[in-house]
């Protein structure tokens, strides 16, 4: 098994769905179904972040609106045939080989296939498929056709297909899914291109394509209203690869720097690079993202399934997400189950997001904020002060829970009461809270967020017999949304609830403080001390209630249910109903120890006044798990947490079942409709979090690693505070940059310029006892130069390598991180190296945020070469010197007037990548006048050998040009 690669071998009819959801390629603003360009069955979908519409439907005699994220037209449609027979379809192809690949750590996917057709031809086609993590408007798939035993014309025809309908979940298909409209399709010099519009949010969508292929000829597109095809004829010799190339762009009218979405698409397609470059930028741009969210763990088997999670996580929010409308769709744009509505998944996203790509989280963050309006209107609407978040959201805070809907056992459409959820705008306030500590940086929007939720939930808390009590909500259980035989729904004093509020109300006080220029009004924050001291928790049977009432509430016959994971749809259908039983869908109390350590726990219900003694916890987590369905990848999630401190093997259980729930399709069916991006998310929080230990906090970053037997080391880089740290640890101890310690403060050094081979000489010599003077004095080396190998990014040579590695009791290949899974250091060469030329514009944003350089000029003894710290000022490269020093007057030689070009060098290289860049720049160089210095010294350059240096020196840049060199 490769840790970076998911295989399905065959044609298999009734898997399509869940391969295709599993195989979905994106890039933070849209994804595409991993459905094949041809055959059937497919279930083809391109979603659009926060891309909605919604439509009015009648069923069981009700009208209903319903918002949908917008499958929109399909751009893999590519059929091949060879001479005289139909269109390859795998359905009905004699098929010698069949596979899909996933390249999890470049985002490729490949199909491999050789068929034969009805005259004995045997043709061989490898097709690539990538949706670009470098440039978000584009995606591409390459084809390559070998004709093993014949030769002749292949006939290829390409599509962009508008007629599509979100139908890609069955129990949906009574509702309405013909968003698209308004199609318009049309040809430009070799670019075909397809328009649509929402039907009601009047989003216009367009696609536009180039086709390439190396030989044969193309006939112009056939137009209809709805979708455009173009032919082409690719001439085969026998043995000799043919390819054919689709690139696409995906525009629409909610991009930014765009005047209409067709000629942006089509702008867009015609600049794109061709497919070599296309590829090698996307792969670039993924090995730049797994530097910052690789989490390393022992084991092929093990290290695929956190790769997939990762992966999938990263394409639905990726560092494009940040700057966009949109938020944390619980399926990720995968399908269409949930209708990609946003619902509180960010409450396992984000803490993992924080420590890796804070850009991200905010970004996420702005989608709840820039709702805050709809959502103070919502709570006035209802009689509340403050901001209530909707439990389902999409694309302007509005609550878009359905109604109605559909028991697929029973056939039956019920109301719908889990707008009851009002949690969900504790785990918004959570959010904020997690993103200031991994960042430190409360913005006062982020501050007014968490305000305007903590008064919603105090004025939801009514006083009633000396205790505040909130009322008719519903908890994270989801089964349970009313009482037996009530005439209304909603549950009382739900503890998950209750508790969370006690917490915001706490925090609320602290974002206060934080934030000056968020004033709470007169009286607020003793009220809100008031209810955070006398909010009602009930308890029975030496647990914590879920909600008042719920003792009294019936036993089930689990021997008669037992594995079935929707409780609620098996009662219905059976005529009865979840409600009046003691069974839960998911963590609901227990999500309490998910959030909140065990001290805050405790910590928090005895400023309730309640008593929380030793055996409360472990008694309340064995009581809820054996009246807990599982019916939701979530709750692996938190029963793992759960159980770490109290039961090892279970959690480790539930932990491995939560990283397998997509994978394996757990719940039996639902993948297909899209992957559950909460539980991918969950499970990366609880390896970090929980696993490792890792926990944000005011005072700093604390560690305290409870790593089960069988995960055995695991390590991670992370971003606390906008300082790069790389966390490590096995069962006995933690370390930060190789360094074992339980807490790092802000500001705190720790060997910060440590690179993984650092990190590994401290590894070996600890694990082998030995002092650094041992290990120096064995390798033959001083203990000083040791010091500095472990402590900063080098490699020295081949022979001081082997030394060491000998002094260590290892290999080189070890410490320079060998193996097929981990990258390998920078020693020698890396084995294929590829070399992608970067554009002006990409070398430019390279060498932004300044650093060291070298200039090169012809100087008074020859060419020299100098190094200097620069920053880019104003477009020009600004260093500083001597007046009057070697290079002052190296370069004011020449005649008068004359600009003395010299050449300015900045490299970039990864020592455990063996990967990197180089960009040169060259220019005219100016000496700048002391009336300038005041605005140059804004620049915050510094003089690279320090010193008095006071003259500044400009370079202009005429010729940019870079080199990128990937060694994986």
């Amino acid at each position: 098994m490769s840790a970076w690669t998911l295989t399905y071998e065959g044609f298999d009819p009734e898997g399509e769905g869940l391969r295709e959801a599993l195989c979905t390629l994106g890039n933070g603003r849209f994804a595409t179904r991993g459905a094949t360009p041809d055959g059937e069955p497919r279930t083809p979908g391109t979603y659009l972040a926060g891309c909605y519409d919604r439509l009015d439907s009648v069923v069981a005699g009700h009208t209903v609106t319903n918002e949908d994220i917008v499958n929109l037209p399909d751009w893999l449609p590519l059929r091949f045939a060879t001479p005289g027979t139909d269109w390859f379809r795998p359905q009905a192809a004699d098929l010698l080989l069949y596979r899909h690949e996933l390249d999890l750590r470049h985002g490729v996917l490949v199909r491999l296939l050789r068929w034969r057709d009805a005259e004995g031809r045997v043709t061989r086609v490898r097709q690539r498929r990538l949706v670009s993590m470098a440039d978000p408007y584009l995606a591409a798939q390459e084809c390559t056709f070998t004709a093993e035993n014949w030769s002749g014309p292949l006939r290829v025809r390409a599509a962009l297909e508008g007629r599509v309908a979100n139908d890609g979940v069955a129990r949906y298909r009574d509702l309405r899914g013909d968003h698209l409209t308004c199609h318009e399709a049309g040809s430009e010099d070799d670019l075909a291109w397809l328009t649509a519009v929402t039907r009601s949010s009047h989003v216009v969508v367009a696609l536009a394509a180039r086709i390439d292929a190396e030989t044969g000829t193309t006939a112009r597109p056939v137009l209809a209203g709805d979708h455009i095809t173009s032919d082409h004829v690719l001439d085969l010799a026998q043995g000799r690869p043919s390819r054919l190339v689709k690139t696409v762009a995906l525009t629409s009218s909610r991009d930014p720097a765009s005047h209409d979405p067709r000629s942006s698409a089509l702008r867009h397609v015609r600049r794109a690079p061709p497919f070599p470059e296309l590829l090698a930028r996307h792969m670039a741009a993924w090995e730049g993202l797994w530097r910052r969210a690789r989490m390393d763990v022992d084991g092929s088997e093990l290290s695929q399934l956190v790769h997939v999670n990762i992966f999938h996580l990263l394409q639905t929010l990726s560092p494009h997400t940040a700057g966009l409308d949109a938020g944390v769709p619980a399926r990720g744009l995968h399908g269409e189950a949930y209708r990609g509505h946003v619902f509180w998944d960010e409450l396992f996203v984000l803490p993992w997001l924080a420590l890796r790509f804070p850009e991200i989280s905010e970004g996420l963050l702005r989608y709840r904020w820039r709702r805050l309006p709809e959502a103070m209107d919502a709570a006035r609407r209802a009689g509340h002060d403050g901001a209530m978040f909707p439990w389902q959201s999409g694309s302007d805070g509005r609550e878009e829970t359905q109604v109605l809907h559909l028991n697929p056992k029973s056939g039956r459409w019920l109301p719908d009461d889990s707008r009851l959820q009002r949690h969900v705008g504790l785990a918004v306030a959570y959010d904020v809270w997690r993103h200031f500590l991994a960042t430190g940086s409360m913005p006062v929007w982020c501050a007014e967020m968490l305000l305007e939720i903590a008064r919603f939930f105090a004025s939801l808390a009514v006083e009633i017999d000396g205790r505040y009590e909130i009322r008719g909500v519903m908890g994270p259980d989801e089964y349970h949304e009313t009482y037996p035989g009530a005439d209304f729904p909603g549950l009382d004093n739900n503890a998950y609830t209750n508790v969370m509020t006690a917490w915001l109300m706490r925090r609320a006080r602290e974002a206060a403080a934080l934030c000056p220029d968020v004033t709470p009004r007169p009286g607020e924050l003793d009220h809100w001390d008031d209810v955070s001291r006398r909010l009602r928790v009930d308890f029975h049977d030496g647990v914590i209630s879920q909600f008042t009432g719920y003792a009294e509430l019936e036993e089930l016959d689990w021997d008669r249910y037992g594995g079935v994971r929707r409780l609620d749809r098996a009662l219905e259908a059976d005529g009865d109903d979840v409600n009046r039983y003691k069974a839960s869908k998911q963590a609901d109390t227990l999500m309490l120890c998910y959030l909140l350590t065990g001290d805050e726990l405790t910590g928090l219900l005895e400023h309730l006044g309640y008593e929380a003694d030793d055996g409360l916890i472990p008694r309340t987590i064995a009581y809820y798990l054996r009246r807990t369905s599982h019916g939701s990848t979530l709750s692996a999630v938190v029963h793992a947490w759960a159980l770490a401190r109290l039961d090892r093997e279970r959690s480790w259980e539930f932990f491995i079942e939560a990283l397998q729930s997509d994978l394996k399709d757990v719940q039996g069916g639902t993948t297909a409709e899209g992957i559950h991006l909460g539980a991918m998310g969950g499970t990366l929080d609880l390896l970090q979090r929980c696993y490792l230990g890792v926990e944000p906090r005011r005072d700093g970053l604390w560690l305290d690693p409870l790593l089960p037997d069988r995960l055995g080391e695991a390590s991670m880089p992370i971003c606390y505070r906008g300082r790069r740290l790389f966390i490590d640890a096995d069962d006995h101890e933690a370390r930060v940059n190789g360094v074992a310690c339980r807490t790092f403060k802000p500001g705190e050094a720790i060997m910060s310029g440590t690179g993984d081979l650092g990190r590994r000489i401290i590894h070996h010599r600890e694990r082998r006892g030995l002092t650094r003077e041992q290990v120096a004095e064995h390798a033959g080396m001083s203990a000083g130069y040791l010091k500095y190998l472990e402590e900063h990014a080098d490699t020295p040579d081949g022979g001081t390598l082997y030394r060491l590695a000998d002094a260590l009791g290892t290999t080189v290949d070890e410490l320079l991180g060998g193996g097929h899974d981990r990258p390998p250091g920078r020693g020698p060469a890396a084995a294929h190296p590829s070399l992608e030329t970067l554009d002006e514009a990409e070398s430019l944003r390279l060498i932004a945020p300044g650093g060291i350089g070298r200039v090169a000029f012809s100087g008074s003894h020859g060419p020299t070469v100098l190094p200097v710290n620069y920053k880019l000022h104003d477009g020009n490269i600004i260093f500083r010197t001597a007046a009057g020093g070697p290079m002052d007057k190296d370069l004011r030689t020449g005649p008068e007037g004359v600009d003395i070009v010299i050449a300015f060098q900045i490299d970039h290289f990864d020592e455990a990548t063996r990967e990197g860049w180089s960009v040169l720049v060259q220019g005219p160089a100016h000496h700048m006048p002391p009336e300038d210095t005041a605005d140059l010294a804004r620049s915050g350059v510094t003089p690279w050998a320090g010193g008095d240096r006071p003259l500044y020196i400009r370079i202009t840049p005429q010729r940019v040009t870079g080199r990128r060199i990937h060694g994986i």
